[in-house]
């Protein structure tokens, strides 16, 4: 039995006045409600909802809306309306369906007495409007897997990114008001939320900046204190973007752009758009910056013309020490760099030396904001960190446990296959990726297979972008280039024979006759750099690490090297 009930009226003055009198909670109850027309939906909750709605029907930018539904409910509080607004507002962004004109003021994840309770019935509340009120075309578990829901800038912040998020706010109006440039750098290990942050932090500047000082904010929210008209007399005429050096991940972040007021998809930029730009940037934001690249072969001749043609103009010639870096530096005031030392998995990436640096002058600047709280990876423990001591030189002694995360090492590849489609038929998202210890035959020849092994015949993604939401992704192999910056809910790992174990010392080595990126281990003659297994070897630990850190729920692993197969069966 459902303790809420959910009234409809229209978003009229006299409707609205007469429904308030109707009865005393109309004026006096905490509720939440729902404002919306068929392209656009704003999400509220006050202890006045008649009040409220009144200086709703006074904003311009609310005047378009058509319908009101208020959910009440004799149990709520204000610390469970405070939930189910923000439980609200991501589940309609995640939809798509509508523009979320709510501002970004900031949620936190907030406990509170019998939460677990009331997170059963905002669901009911959820079906309610899906199937009764129209107001969803989703369902709980598409939205939760969809790209828009995980990259929204609707996320209630945890407290290290709420931390983050204030103290970067901070800063960087101290800066604007002292006309000092800086670089700030947000350090974090996968499922720590970099990109999610980078996201909230672009919505919340521009809607400080649009805000109109006569819509009244929630006291409550964390950010309020910003949306002031000095600040947005600050913000008034800069110029943001986003960078993000991946190709999938940056068509996906542009598809939340798009789908977001105040954001647009031309504010996600590849760093040669940087480099060509006309403009300078007050604020970059970079995603992912460990993957910027320095001066190496590119991945077409086009593109290495164009790295010759920025650093000329940037610089006045082509410095070959230029990287990617330095055109985001020369190109913006501010820069905000999203990163993780241990994600560089390419020779052309930003080396491990210059990251290290970036993090070290960073933090003797008072700039450097670390995210340490684990978001992606339901386990009990650190399991990222476990991960990669099991693919360092110095593994742990014993096996750890991860409580009821799924964690488990396969001698068969068809068994793990059917796992993966089990859990794919239960949860969704969940692929099976690889090493690039095989090449791929079937870019040229689509009948070809590309990994055939353990009576399994398995081709790699036939796209590059937006691989995991594509339909035939389920039946492909991704590769680390379709898959850092996402999450799975179960992610099956091949690990090949790029990476194997010696017993003798002891130590993992790296196999090069079974390592088929190419740009993975081309050396740099422009920088008289030849990469030797060694330097080659950090690249595939790192890529491993990545791949092996996807899955929320669960990870599956299968190892072709019976030498590390041994290793790890002691250990995982």
């Amino acid at each position: 039995m459902t303790s809420f009930k959910i009234e409809r009226l229209p978003f009229e003055s006299e409707r609205v006045e007469v429904w308030g009198a109707a009865h005393p909670r109309h004026r006096n109850w905490p509720v939440v409600y729902v404002m919306n027309n068929h392209k656009e939906v704003y999400i509220g909750e006050s202890l006045n909802v008649e009040g409220r709605i009144r200086q709703h029907l006074k904003s311009d930018a609310k005047q378009k809306l058509k319908s009101v539904r208020v959910v009440l409910d004799d149990t709520f509080n204000k610390s469970a309306c405070l939930d189910l607004e923000s439980f609200l507002i991501r589940m309609f962004h995640g939809d798509g369906s509508r523009q979320v004109l709510n501002l970004n003021a900031g949620i936190t994840d907030a406990e509170y007495y019998d939460r677990d309770k009331y997170n059963k019935t905002f669901h009911q509340i959820f079906e309610e409007l899906r199937t009764h009120e129209n107001l969803f075309k989703r369902t709980i578990p598409q939205i939760v897997n969809s790209d828009l829901f995980k990259l929204s800038p609707f996320k209630a912040l945890n407290h290290d990114q709420a931390i983050a998020v204030d103290d970067i706010l901070k800063g960087f109006f101290d800066d604007l008001e002292s006309g000092v440039d800086n670089t700030v750098v947000v350090r974090g290990n996968p499922g720590t939320g970099k990109t999610v942050v980078a996201i909230y932090l672009l919505k919340l500047l521009e809607d400080i900046r649009r805000h109109d000082s006569k819509e009244p904010l929630d006291i409550d929210s964390i950010f309020s204190d910003y949306f002031t008209p000095e600040h947005a007399e600050l913000l008034n005429s800069l110029k943001f973007a986003i960078v993000v050096p991946q190709q999938s991940l940056r068509d996906s972040i542009a598809k939340v752009f798009k789908l977001t007021p105040g954001l647009s998809k031309d504010m996600v930029l590849t760093p040669f758009q940087v480099g060509e730009s006309s403009q300078r940037f007050d604020l970059l934001v970079v995603d992912e910056a460990h993957r910027l690249n320095q001066r190496a072969n590119q991945a077409s001749g086009s593109l290495n013309k164009k790295f010759i043609a920025i650093n000329e103009r940037l610089f006045g010639w082509d410095d070959p020490q230029k990287t990617q870096l330095d055109w985001i530096r020369k190109q913006s005031r501010h820069s905000i760099l999203m990163l993780d030392v241990g994600q560089t998995v390419r020779p052309a990436d930003l080396p491990a030396t210059k990251t290290r640096e970036l993090v070290s002058r960073a933090r003797a600047a008072g700039r450097l904001y670390p995210l340490q709280t684990q978001m992606r990876i339901s386990a009990n423990k650190d399991y990222v960190g476990y991960i990669r001591q099991v693919l360092s030189d110095n593994p742990p002694t014993s096996r750890e446990d991860f409580g009821d995360y799924d964690l488990r090492l396969f001698t068969d590849l068809g068994g793990m296959r059917r796992e993966l489609q089990k859990r794919e038929k239960e949860h969704g998202l969940s692929r099976l990726v690889a090493g690039y210890a095989w090449q791929w035959k079937s870019k040229n020849d689509k009948t070809a297979y590309d990994i055939e092994l353990d009576g399994q015949q398995m081709r790699w993604n036939t796209t590059t972008t937006d691989w995991i939401n594509s339909p035939q992704s389920v039946e492909e192999v991704g590769s680390i280039h379709t898959v850092q910056g996402y999450d799975l809910n179960y992610v099956g790992v091949i690990i090949g024979n790029d990476l194997r174990y010696d017993p003798i010392s002891g130590k993992l080595i790296f196999d090069r006759d079974n390592y088929h990126d190419k740009k993975g281990r081309e050396n740099n003659p422009k920088l008289g750099i030849e990469y030797t297994d060694e330097d080659l070897l950090e690249y595939v630990r790192n890529i491993y690490s990545v791949l092996l850190t996807r899955g929320i729920r669960g990870t599956y692993i299968y190892i072709c090297d019976p030498s590390l197969r041994k290793l790890l069966q002691e250990l995982l």
